[in-house]
């Protein structure tokens, strides 16, 4: 791992994905976990603050940068939370099945390089009952917009940690076994290539 990777990275995603239109984007999806959860890419720890402390009885963090994991322990948010932290890639999640209540992913699926392997692992370990919430950018609705995405994203990935911005996120979700029963989707403010989000929960099927 380089220098830009180890260093600058991090702290660029940290400072991107913590503008106020995604941490409105947070707040309406994290208060909704439950129980024990499992966090697929915890990054600096943005989703912190919003778990309700009342309703979580544990949070494991998976999260494969050091970068990230040593953000994420150094933030206030994380008081009052029982937290353990895996170093391990959204692709190699250690749990048992059937072992988390909820699964939370928020801006992740769109950086994990084998996202449909990750996605069924997540479905591994929910037990029956249990609900995946997501908050994800993604794959435009509008032709010119998603041209734009298609020609960007070569560069951008590599310069944004692997993020691709053309991802169709409710098709990795149907194509990993999950249906979605919440599903809302807008541009939040800023570029549009970058900021179509998807949003909701969904459910084993």
């Amino acid at each position: 791992m380089g220098l830009y990777e180890r260093y600058v990275l991090p702290r660029l995603i940290d400072l991107a994905c913590s503008s106020k239109p995604n941490r409105k984007q947070r707040e309406k999806v994290v208060p909704h976990a439950e129980g024990a959860v499992l966090e697929i890419g915890m990054g600096s720890g943005l989703n912190l603050p919003f778990y309700d402390r009342a309703k979580v009885d544990k949070v494991w963090g998976l999260e494969p940068s050091e970068g990230m994991r040593k953000l994420a322990r150094r933030n206030p948010g994380g008081a009052g939370l029982a937290l353990e932290m895996i170093d391990l890639p959204g692709e190699q999640i250690p749990l048992d099945a059937d072992s988390v209540d909820t699964v939370v992913v928020t801006y992740t699926l769109c950086t994990i390089p084998d996202a449909q392997e990750a996605l069924r692992g997540m479905r591994r370990v929910l037990r029956p009952g249990g609900k995946l919430l997501f908050c994800e950018h993604g794959l435009a609705p509008d032709p010119d917009i998603a041209k734009w995405q298609g020609r960007i994203n070569p560069t951008w990935r590599v310069f944004a940690g692997g993020c691709n911005l053309n991802r169709d996120i409710p098709a990795l979700l149907a194509s990993a076994g999950f249906r979605v029963v919440a599903d809302e989707r807008m541009y939040i403010p800023g570029v549009k290539a970058l900021n179509y989000n998807y949003w909701g929960s969904a459910v084993a099927d």
